[in-house]
Formats: C-alpha cells, structure tokens, sequence
C-alpha cells in the first residue's frame, strides 16, 4: 500500500458554488481546499471572500484539464456536487437537459486521468435513477421510465474499472447537526485500500431514547435560524394585498401550527442583540424585562415556517428547516422584492383573552382586522365595549360591529366557526349567517397551559438570506452579501445558499473518510527513534 500523507495531497472542490462543501472540508482537515473550481463567476467570488486561501478557477468542469490543474501533484480528496436539477423529482414531468444529467460523468474523467485517492459526490437521491432519455409526445427529452437507473449502474462501473470501490447512502443533514431536514446522496470512491466509513449520526429527534440518555444531541430547529429582531409585517397591512394561494397556505399553517396545537414563544421585540439566542419558550423563566417603549420588550407568539409550494402547509418552528432550494423567483408569491427563496416566517401575536389586556405585535398596537379571503385565518383583538367604543376597524374598510354583549372586554376574532350542516365557517366582515334556535356558532381563541387567548395580528415576511444560510449550517462569519465591497443581490445569494453543500455533513463525511486514516499511516520518524 502506498499512502501519501495526506498534506502533501491535493483536495479540488469542483463545482464549487459558494463553498459549502469547501467549508466542510477545510474544517475537517484543518486546511483549504487548493482548487475550486466553478463556471459561476459570481459563486467564485463568494468562494474567494471566504476561502481566499484556495486557488479558483471560474471555468466550466469539461475545459479543466486535470492533469494541468493538478500540476502533476497526487490527489488526495476530490469532491463533486453537479447540477441536480435534471435529476431532481421537483423537476416533474418537464423535459430535462441531457447534458446537464451527464455532468457526473465528470467525475469518471478526474478518476481516469489523475486517479485522486478518494472520490466524494453529492446529489439529490433521484440521481439513483439517471438513465437514458427518451423523446415524450412533443418531442421533448424526459427520463425512460423502462431503463431508470441504467447510467447509474454504468457509472459506477466505470469507477470500478478505474480502480475504486464505491458505495452511496441517503444522509440527512439535520442528522450531524444542521437544522435542515435537507437529503441527500453522497456516493464515496477509494481506491487506497482503506475501508469507506460512514459517519454516525450526531443528533436526533428530542424524544429519541438517545437524546433523552445524553447520548446524542437534539435536532437544531428552524427558530435557531430566525432573526427575531426583523419586523414580521401584518398581511393585512399591505400595500398590495397576498394572493390568495398565499393566505389559503398562512391560514392552514395558523389552524395546524397555532389553534390546533403548538407552544408559543416569547419573543423579544426591542432592537438589540441577536435575536436568535433570545427566544424563550413560554415555560422558561422570562428574560430580562427592560423599559423599551410601546408597551415592553416582549411578545407572545406561536411562529410557523410556510412554504410557497403547492400543496405545503409548512412545518412548526421546533423542528429543522425544511430543504432550502436555490428558487429566488422575485414574483413568487409576491412578497419577496429582490428575491428570496420560497420560504417564510408565519407569526400570530397573541394577547390575553380578558379585560384590559389588548395586546402588541412586534412593533406597536394594532386595530382590529379581518379577512380577505374567507378560508384565511386573520387577526383577533380585544374591543372595549363600555361606552361609545362598540366596534372595530377594518385597516382599509368599515367592518361591521360585532358584540359578544354587556359593557366589558369582547373579541373580535378572525372567523367564527358553524357546528351545523357542512358549515365551515364564515369571515367576520360578512352578516352573520343564519341563526337557529341553540347556539350553533363559536369563536375561535387558543388555549395555552389553561389561559385563553386570543390572536391579535397575523405577520408574515420571507426568510432573509443570513438565516436560510444559518438553516444550511454555514457559520455566522461566512459572507455571502458583499464582495470586494460591492453587495450581492439578494437573488444570487439564496441561490448559492440553496445550491450549496450543508457544511456540517460534508465536515461529517470528509471527518469519516480521512481521520480513520491515522492508523494506517506510518509512525513518525523520530516517534520510531
């Protein structure tokens, strides 16, 4: 067996993107990586500004000569991660780019010519399946159902030739630390001798025997990502109003995530520090109380994350981020001028259900608000009813009274729920519906460790590109905003977010694969003397 020591190896990161797994790698080996390679000028200058230890080409895969780049020095670590959006199961029944889908194949070339000792690639799980295409009815190239998985096997085949063993696992990064459910394949080649090795997972769900043993870790949650400090603007303060897919998906997430279940927290509303370290959940002791303006320096909520795909409700703020895509489409859903990913924050502020109590969002008090649409779960508030002051007020028009009867403290709530016939419910701003003889409507408040409340506000923004980069695991110093003093569009940004490695699994996997190392390798000579 020939072992290089692997400092005098070479480690290449193609298709490096904005460096996610470059990050992984250097804090798995204490180094940089010493090439980067990528067409993407953009996502190179991200990679310099972080990594400016590393050497980087901004060219395309197919025009590096491997030879050449590596100067005729051994390679000790090559990582792949190619476009997987041609292979991806988002892709639907649209027609894919065989090109694009033979970018892997790349990999199979640097094995060829300068036979790196280990091989990493990265992928979604469907790339399992690539296979030959075929043309569909408009003479479109799409995946030959009859042959799924045929240039898979051939591809490593073509390894095995080379070489390497080879073998490939679905990892989960919120497994080793990441608080993203993010999946993926990662195929391993060696051709050294030395055993491949999986890493063991580090983190699991908080109920886990393991986690409740002290033997692993809980999972890292979506509300560890979120900047508490940005406002969440109300949806019914709009200067142009949600679509209503948009408020159909806010209102399900709202039913599932805050009336039907969920623990709020609490939130601190003054501009200070970094909110993601100052979330409390409402059975903790309270943070320090300050003399901050408008009412205190904190708010009750119960936030969700919401997903602007068709069929999602989102998932609750206690578990990891959902996958985070490069999808910065700045029309979808209309509420991400510079283009954000197609991920939000969802919080409904809460204030007691009793006299007196009215409640704050994150900012300042609210009047009372209802609906656009009649499925979408909107704002409640408390009205005082002693005196003139009978009503509330729509934020853009005239709303009809509603009293709940005598001189005291009544809700107006965001929709009121019919127990009879297939009734559903109606929206607060429409006359009641009609009215049998027994009481047959009910209001809909949330009850929190026996405390009634009621819901105040409804806020929604999407998830800026500093906590979708906290959700992929890169650390709080890695830049994605400014380079070489210019800033980033914000586009561009998630994009390189999304696309990018979680830095924590590629640590995990290059971790496995070289520090078993150590046993195999020689003493060190003055170690033998």
């Amino acid at each position: 067996m020939n072992l290089n020591l692997f400092g005098h190896e070479l480690v290449v990161d193609n298709f490096a993107g904005g460096g996610g797994a470059s990050e992984g790698i250097e804090q798995a080996l204490g180094r940089p990586v010493d090439l980067a390679i990528n067409h993407d000028a953009a996502a190179i200058a991200v990679h310099t500004a972080n990594h400016p230890g590393s050497e980087h080409a901004v060219a395309d895969v197919w025009d590096i000569e491997p030879e050449q780049a590596t100067r005729g020095m051994p390679v000790g670590l090559a990582w792949f991660s190619p476009d997987c959006r041609h292979h991806s199961k988002a892709k639907g029944g649209r027609p894919v780019s065989k090109s694009v889908r033979g970018l892997a194949w790349v990999a199979a070339r640097w094995a060829a010519k300068v036979k790196p000792r280990v091989i990493i690639l990265e992928n979604v799980e469907e790339f399992q399946d690539w296979g030959p295409l075929i043309k569909n009815t408009k003479g479109q190239l799409v995946p030959d159902p009859a042959r799924k998985g045929q240039t898979f096997r051939g591809f490593i085949r073509a390894l095995n030739r080379h070489g390497y063993q080879v073998d490939w696992r679905l990892l989960r990064a919120c497994d080793y630390g990441t608080p993203t459910i993010r999946r993926r394949l990662f195929l391993i080649a060696r051709r050294d001798g030395l055993p491949i090795s999986w890493p063991k997972p580090t983190h699991a769900d908080p109920a886990a025997p393991a986690v409740r043993r002290g033997k692993m870790q809980a999972y890292h949650t979506a509300a560890e990502c979120i900047d508490w400090s940005i406002p969440c603007p109300s949806i019914f303060d709009r200067d142009r109003p949600l679509a209503e897919n948009t408020l159909k998906r806010i209102a399900k997430g709202v039913m599932r995530y805050v009336v039907e279940s969920g623990d709020p927290f609490i939130v601190p509303i003054a501009n200070y520090g970094n909110g993601t370290t100052l979330v409390n959940a409402i059975d903790e002791p309270l943070r320090t109380v300050t003399a901050w303006p408008k009412g205190g320096s904190f708010a009750l909520v119960a936030p969700h994350i919401t997903k602007f795909r068709s069929g999602a409700v989102g998932h609750r703020m206690d578990e990891p981020m959902h996958t985070i895509t490069a999808n910065a489409n700045v029309t979808r859903p209309g509420v991400n001028p510079g283009g954000c990913a197609p991920i939000g924050v969802v919080s409904a502020f809460l204030a007691k259900h009793f006299t007196g109590v009215v409640g704050d969002d994150l900012r300042n008090p609210v009047p009372t608000i209802t609906a656009t649409d009649h499925n979408a779960l909107v704002a409640a508030n408390l009205v005082n009813l002693k005196g003139a002051d009978r009503g509330g007020r729509d934020l853009r028009k005239a709303m009809p009274t509603v009293c709940a009867g005598g001189t005291h403290a009544a809700a107006v709530s965001a929709f009121l729920v019919k127990y009879y016939g297939q009734g559903v419910g109606q929206d607060c701003g429409e006359p009641l519906h009609t009215m049998p003889t027994r009481d047959r409507f009910g209001l809909v408040t949330v009850t929190i460790k026996g405390e009634q409340y009621a819901i105040i506000d409804i806020g929604m923004r999407m998830l800026q590109p500093h906590e979708l980069a906290a959700a992929q695991g890169f650390p709080d110093h890695y830049v994605f905003d400014r380079v070489d003093g210019k800033p980033v569009p914000k586009y561009q940004q998630v994009r390189l977010i999304g696309n990018s490695v979680c830095p924590p699994l590629a640590r995990a996997i290059v971790d496995a694969n070289f520090s078993h190392e150590r046993k195999f390798m020689p003493a060190p000579a003055e170690a033998v003397a």
